[in-house]
């Protein structure tokens, strides 16, 4: 149950606490006084999006507050648990609101939006002024239907289903579209690989050749460089090699006179064997430095090629090789789109078939739901004022040769992301009139008390700890008022129900009662709520029969109503 709401700063509320109890808690207030901010505030930390107009002028903030008790589901503590949020038996949920940015939090944990709405929709089920209209909208008849049937397995199979032919079909669109484009670039793409290809550049080729060029430039400075260095260190007079081994033989004789010449006589001799090794190389390479100015014209040839290809394909080799790599791929692939687009059409069929399983599973179980959802609704609406009441739940689907689902009988229907079922209610409040759609027949008081009969079999179906009823009494009156109010309070031995309403029927029959009130104080407007004691009950019910001016007649009514509780 919801324990406690705290507003501070949030449009006209300075700040106020509403402790609330289980049972039916009602709220009342005249037109403007702040019934509907209320709402708005509570709606901010089930995760609706924040407008910063919301924060109280000079305030740097609003702050929301919930706290709910008795919250240790095991769906909520798996939220938490994969949000890296500690689960309590009591969730607290906040939220922050500047005039730039809004901030969630669960039990003092940073949240996103997301995360508050996956929680709040196991706690909390809000119903606004309006929201009796959307019976209006037919594309919303399918989602109350599977809601009450918990329809939630077959379904969830039925949307993967279907996201994998949509995923399929769009990849099948997409390389259709992309061989119409491909095949305009084709004959480019072609003459580029055979211009490239035609040259066959090499990852790394142009270091390879430019050491070369080098080499071959330098042709005669390397040998002559060469030959003379193994000149002066082997072959020369005097060269350094012939001297090393003079000193080595002069070394060797003094060292038996005095080992200290011993470590010198080392350094030598490896002196001398270097000086060979060099020498030996220095002798190879002149013997192997190549004159080859044909060579020459090759590899310069062959790097303004480079150069031509690098200018066209994007300033380096790199950029080339990758060029070649990207068009080779389209290229082939643009060679072979008809072997894909095979494959991918083969996918989809299997995935159609699969899906069709799904949808025609799930139509199934709706066909078995429908009758129950019929009979509750009708059930409840008698006990709200509408004895003659039928109500219908009726089932199409729109035939496609190019469906995705095939039906039974081999004809092709419409997928949709909810399934293959065009669900409508039908509903007659009349005896001997036929069922027709319930947007065209019937009256707001009727869709108000069909909505609540709907909620009321709804929340009893998906066990909604908490129900918010925000003025769902439009549109009805008198001894029907009287029934509607009788169903609240029933509904409330189950359930916390939070009601804000008009009406002295419904008001009447609220285990506690909240009065919001709009003042001036301090030049400033403000809206407050407090709670009333039953005297103060019995008078507001009595203002809300007869006016501001409370008479004893309306008192004694007022008490009356409260009586039948």
């Amino acid at each position: 149950m919801l324990r406690s709401l705290y507003v501070r700063d949030y449009a006209l509320i300075e700040e106020l606490r509403v402790e609330f109890d289980a049972g039916l808690n009602i709220i009342t207030g005249e037109t403007g006084a702040g019934k509907s901010i209320l709402v708005g505030a509570l709606q901010m930390i089930l995760g609706e999006r924040a407008s910063t107009d919301t924060v109280r002028s000079g305030a740097s903030k609003a702050v929301i507050e919930g706290v709910f008790g008795n919250a240790d589901d095991p769906s909520i503590a798996a939220i938490l648990d994969e949000n890296a949020i500690d689960p309590q038996p009591v969730v607290i949920l906040r939220r922050e609101i500047t005039t730039s940015y809004s901030r969630g939090f669960i039990n003092d944990t940073p949240a996103t939006l997301q995360v508050m709405r996956e929680v709040a929709s196991h706690l909390i089920d809000l119903h606004g002024q309006h929201e009796h209209q959307s019976l209006l909208d037919v594309s919303t008849h399918v989602g109350l239907l599977d809601s009450f049937g918990q329809l939630d397995e077959p379904r969830g199979t039925y949307a993967e289903r279907y996201a994998k032919v949509a995923e399929l079909t769009q990849a099948r669109n997409r390389l259709r579209t992309r061989k119409r484009e491909l095949e305009e670039k084709k004959e480019l793409y072609g003459f580029q690989i055979e211009e490239i290809d035609r040259v066959n550049p090499q990852e790394g080729e142009e270091e390879t050749l430019d050491g070369e060029r080098r080499v071959l430039e330098n042709a005669e400075r390397l040998y002559d460089v060469s030959t003379r260095l193994y000149e002066l260190l082997y072959d020369g007079n005097r060269s350094i090699h012939d001297q090393l081994v003079e000193v080595h033989n002069e070394l060797r004789e003094v060292v038996e006179i005095d080992a200290q010449f011993e470590e010198t006589l080392k350094e030598i001799d490896s002196a001398r064997i270097i000086t060979s090794e060099a020498a030996a190389f220095l002798q190879d390479y002149g013997a192997d430095v190549e004159f080859n100015p044909e060579r020459l014209d090759e590899i310069r040839s062959r790097v303004s090629e480079l150069e031509r290809l690098k200018r066209k394909y994007g300033g380096t080799l790199d950029a080339v090789l990758e060029h070649r790599r990207e068009i080779g791929e389209v290229y082939e692939t643009a060679q072979n789109f008809d072997r894909e687009l095979e494959r991918l059409t083969g996918e989809i069929d299997a995935a159609r078939e699969s899906l069709s399983e799904a949808a025609l599973q799930l139509s199934e179980r709706r066909q078995e739901v429908a009758g129950r959802i019929e009979k509750a609704v009708e059930e409840e609406c008698a006990r709200l004022g509408m004895p003659d009441c039928r109500f219908r739940v009726t089932f199409d689907v729109d035939l496609r040769e190019d469906g995705w689902i095939r039906l039974e009988d081999g004809r092709r229907a419409a997928a949709y992301e909810a399934g293959m079922d065009r669900v409508e209610f039908y509903i007659s409040t009349n005896l001997g009139e036929e069922p027709r759609p319930l947007a065209k027949v019937a009256s707001g008081g009727e869709i108000s008390r069909i909505m609540l009969a709907l909620k009321s079999i709804l929340a009893k179906s998906e066990q909604f700890p908490i129900l918010v009823f925000d003025e769902i009494d439009v549109g009805i009156s008198g001894a029907v008022a009287g029934k509607v109010g009788r169903a609240m309070h029933e509904l409330a031995s189950s359930h916390q129900i939070i009601a804000i309403t008009h009406l002295p029927q419904i008001a009447a029959r609220g285990d506690v009662h909240f009065l919001v009130e709009k003042h001036v104080e301090d030049g400033r407007t403000k809206t407050r709520i407090r709670r009333l004691s039953d005297q103060m009950r019995a008078e507001h019910v009595a203002s809300l029969m007869s006016g501001a001016e409370i008479t004893d007649a309306a008192l004694k009514s007022a008490r009356e109503l409260m009586e039948r509780r």
